[in-house]
């Protein structure tokens, strides 16, 4: 199918044009020199781009080709009709002009994670590098417009996180040139040093000051009123969110109840292993102590990268048994820049470059050690890195026979879905080291079920912020610091948070529809390569997927 082929190249390429940044972070090269198009009227030109899609791909006969290009051509169907709905909610990719904050959802974050991400080899990157610095004055003044522009018209962000993204600000601001994070790229280069700092301290600290400025002067929405239904078209912009980040059909009204009756489960769970590790099976008492018990909690950061490397180490040695051989890049393990720490989740990752030139990157948050309990790092790790995000994100771009953007698309529903299934997978792999590690993948289970409860509670049902930290922090195991990191993140990205335990559920249904009818057939690592090998998809076409290697092998 040409036709589609050609398609599905100009449509990646439309997307790496509008979102550059996106292209550095999964490792796509071309694109590191410049940076996105904050404006309306950028979005105006994408609906435009995207409606172009949708005419060719309408023409196209939806039954031709081979069952990857029937894969592909689903794909692009949903992926255009989410992206369509998200934009003509009016609010931006993310619902973002009404997103201000410090947590990993707000659009400075991006600057400061995947800016510095680039490794220039020679000159050229280098150069490209340099011209990217000297573009970003422009992003942040447009996006201070945006944001402007926005307040005048009644969508505003919050009030807590217009105040704490201007503290995170503010705190860059005030940190030593020497010490910015945009100088990492050039460091054992004295030469190249010096060309960086010259242009970070005329054009880009000048310009992290006036959007600083900017955001200072912006009205927000009370912590009463955080849920994006308070903002004119979050209706809209909500249903749009939600069924594009978990790939379905489900209504918020729906995924509330799925994430009340999963915590149900997951408490019933710690009742069982609390007797083990605790001696006690009172499900508040448990919660307890793994909140406030001090003694489970990190010294130092090394520590924290020690426990993390090793996980990745046991996970790599025992992958054959549960999975096929692939070659794919290998995975660093990196503490997160203090800049963006202080208000950021526990980990991320990074994807490998696509060329070979930068490993995949599990970047994990130290900052503050005696805060972070130690159980939660195992299986944070496995998700992370292996079996998890890595081994996902780096087969995907091994798949050279698929289009481009099947090998780079992120589906959070698929993506984070496989996160947390890898996260229960470890232990079928045996890999936590002991009882209580095990409590860290129930109090990760617990926070996904709660997510899908106070995301749509605040979104949908119009919780205040207070509610929804009470319900998190009631909940789960997290430290009180994480609950109030998670609830801005999730008051920032409407919807997204909603997609990792759907996700997760899909996978372990198809799982077991596998097992139950293959039987003795069924092999693990032969279900694991159909849900991994053909990129992120949505969960409909994993379902198709699924359902075809099920029927060819019975």
């Amino acid at each position: 199918m040409t036709d589609l082929a050609t398609l599905s190249a100009d449509y990646f390429a439309d997307l790496l044009e509008f979102d550059p940044f996106g292209a550095t972070a999964f490792g796509v090269p071309g694109h590191d020199d410049a940076v996105p198009d904050p404006s309306r009227a950028a979005d105006h030109a994408r609906l435009d781009r995207l409606a172009g899609c949708r005419t060719r791909l309408n023409a196209l006969d939806p039954h031709a080709g081979t069952p990857q290009d029937r894969v592909t051509r689903d794909m692009l169907d949903r992926l255009l009709a989410d992206q369509e709905a998200e934009l003509a909610a009016g609010l931006g990719v993310g619902a973002f002009e009404v997103g201000v904050t410090a947590t990993i959802a707000g659009l400075q974050n991006a600057v400061f994670a995947v800016v510095p991400a680039v490794r220039p080899a020679g000159e050229e990157d280098f150069a490209a590098y340099l011209r990217r610095l000297s573009a970003l004055p422009g992003y942040f003044d447009a996006l201070g417009t945006r944001y402007e522009q926005a307040t005048r018209e009644g969508r505003h962000s919050t009030a807590t996180g217009v105040r704490q993204a201007v503290d995170q600000l503010r705190a860059y601001l005030a940190s030593l040139p020497a010490q910015d994070p945009f100088l990492r790229p050039a460091a054992g280069d004295p030469d190249r040093l010096d060309r960086v700092a010259a242009v970070v301290v005329r054009t880009v600290r000048p310009a992290v000051a006036r959007f600083t400025g900017t955001l200072a002067g912006l009205a927000g929405r009370d912590d009463d009123r955080v849920g994006i239904c308070h903002v004119p078209g979050g209706e809209a912009a909500y249903a749009a969110a939600t069924r594009s980040h978990t790939s379905t059909s489900l209504s918020p009204e729906e995924i509330h109840r799925i994430g009340l009756d999963q915590l149900a489960r997951v408490h019933e769970e710690f009742a069982v292993l609390g007797e083990s590790v605790f001696g006690t099976s009172d499900v508040t008492e448990v919660l307890r102590r793994l909140r406030e018990d001090t003694s489970l909690r990190f010294d130092t950061a090394d520590q924290i990268l020690d426990t993390a490397t090793t996980a990745l180490r046991r996970a790599e040695d025992a992958l054959p048994g549960w999975f096929r051989r692939y070659d794919i890049a290998p995975c660093e393990i990196k503490p997160m820049h203090p800049v963006e720490a202080e208000n950021s989740v526990l980990a991320y990752y990074g994807a490998p470059a696509a060329d070979g030139s930068r490993p995949g990157a599990y970047v994990v948050n130290t900052h503050h050690p005696r805060s972070r309990p130690r159980f939660e790092y195992e299986a944070l790790s496995f998700h992370e890195s292996v079996p998890g995000h890595h081994l996902q994100l780096a087969l995907a771009q091994s798949l050279r026979d698929l289009p481009g953007f099947r090998r780079f698309a992120y589906i959070t529903a698929h993506g984070e879905g496989w996160g947390l299934y890898s996260e229960r997978l470890a232990d079928e792999m045996g890999l936590y080291t002991d009882d209580l590690a095990r409590m860290g993948m129930l109090s990760f289970d617990a926070w996904r079920a709660c997510r899908l409860v106070v995301d749509t509670g605040m979104h949908h049902f119009g919780w205040s912020r207070d509610r929804a930290l009470a319900f998190l922090r009631d909940g789960s195991a997290l430290s009180d610091v994480n609950v109030r990191n998670e609830i801005d993140r999730y008051i920032a990205w409407p919807g997204q948070a909603t997609a990792y335990l759907v996700g997760r559920l899909r996978i372990e249904e198809l799982r077991e529809r596998a097992r139950r009818t293959l039987g003795a057939r069924f092999d693990i690592r032969d279900f694991h390569h159909h849900v991994l090998a053909n990129g992120a998809v949505p969960l409909d076409t994993l379902t198709t997927i699924v359902d075809r290697w099920i029927a060819a092998g019975r």
